[in-house]
């Protein structure tokens, strides 16, 4: 029997991080859940738990804590728009690279599931500043020593109904979800699709991956 997946999740408090610590703690695969915030995300269950953590950029007080995890889903991100470029690149980049590296130390075990996004540029080369940022923590991501390493490039996500941290725009247009879908199935998905494709990662017979929307929907169907 395979097992039970141990999922580290980080940005819980944002749309994405709670949609997937919400089909987690549905799922009966996962079978423990640690998340870490700088403020709580407001869930409780017998197989969440919780660290409360200021300094992303020093685990150094929390490390025993980290350990015996098979999974991280990292779905913690910030916006480029109105952003300095070096400041961008610190949250985005460095801070995501310092997690990594601090859990791949702890977990080498571990599949990492890097939430990155639609028109990502792997060559590190162009004109759009964030998307050659994100290229670039893919990129290092793949090469840290964890047993798989996964970056998701979601598209526009249609969010889980009822849950509190999603994003006010997403009312105004998610009755034409389908419709939008029908005429361009590529860009768009659900968050539970995402969800699910992180959960099966952790089984797939992958070491190193980028997946697009298409692969996403495929993955989570297995």
């Amino acid at each position: 029997m395979d097992a039970k997946v141990k999922a580290i999740i980080t940005g819980t408090t944002g749309m994405v991080g709670e949609g997937v610590l919400y089909e987690c703690l549905q799922n009966p695969n996962v079978e423990a859940i640690l998340v870490i915030n700088r403020k709580s995300c407001g869930y409780h269950h017998p197989k969440l738990k919780e660290i409360i953590h200021q300094d992303f950029f020093d685990f150094s007080s929390i490390e025993n804590e980290l350990k015996g995890y098979n999974a991280c889903f990292f779905c913690l991100g910030v916006s480029s728009v109105g952003m300095d470029k070096d400041q961008y690149f610190k949250l985005t980049h460095t801070l995501t690279l310092h997690v990594a590296q601090t859990l791949s130390k702890l977990n080498p075990d571990m599949t990492f599931c890097y939430v990155s996004g639609a028109g990502t540029n792997s060559s590190e080369k162009g004109s759009i500043n964030w998307a050659i940022v994100k290229g670039k923590t893919e990129n290092d991501l793949m090469k840290l020593p964890f047993k798989q390493v996964f970056n998701f490039r979601p598209g526009i996500i249609k969010p889980i109904k009822g849950l509190k941290n999603t994003h006010n725009f997403y009312k105004f247009f998610m009755w034409l979800f389908p419709v939008l879908k029908a005429i361009n199935q590529n860009s768009f998905v659900s968050l539970q699709e995402i969800s699910l494709a992180m959960i099966n990662a952790t089984k797939s017979d992958k070491e190193r991956r980028i997946l697009e929307v298409r692969d996403i929907i495929e993955l989570a169907k297995q």
